[in-house]
């Protein structure tokens, strides 16, 4: 075992006090985000803006469907919280090949068609 001079150990628990405060001060006020947090945050603002830029698309390939008022007629029986899933099975907005729309995205084109 290694043998520290009496006046090293001082500094030892100093550095390790010190490398303790500044990552609580670092993730508490700091503002520092661990890896899983900054993916998380990614992944809301890319649904966020795909939300934005999709609805139009959504609600444009809704108006140009052949049958629009059979579908828009259909759209405002349905209860509300089954609006999305009318639009998700109707697949308006979705390019071909691409994922289904995700929930946020269908309910806020059906929220946008009901209103108008």
């Amino acid at each position: 075992m290694i043998k520290f001079p009496a006046y090293t150990e001082n500094a030892i628990w100093g550095a390790v006090a010190g490398a303790a405060m500044i990552t609580v001060f670092g993730f508490g006020w700091g503002g520092w985000k661990t890896q899983g947090k900054t993916d998380e945050y990614a992944n809301q603002k890319v649904a966020a803006a795909l939300k934005v830029a999709m609805t139009p698309v959504c609600i444009d390939m809704f108006k140009k469907d052949s049958k629009f008022k059979e579908n828009m007629v259909e759209l405002k029986k349905a209860d509300e919280w089954a609006r999305g899933t009318f639009i998700e099975k109707g697949g308006w907005g979705k390019f071909p090949g691409a994922n289904d729309l995700d929930s946020d995205t269908t309910k806020a084109c059906a929220q946008a068609l009901i209103a108008g």
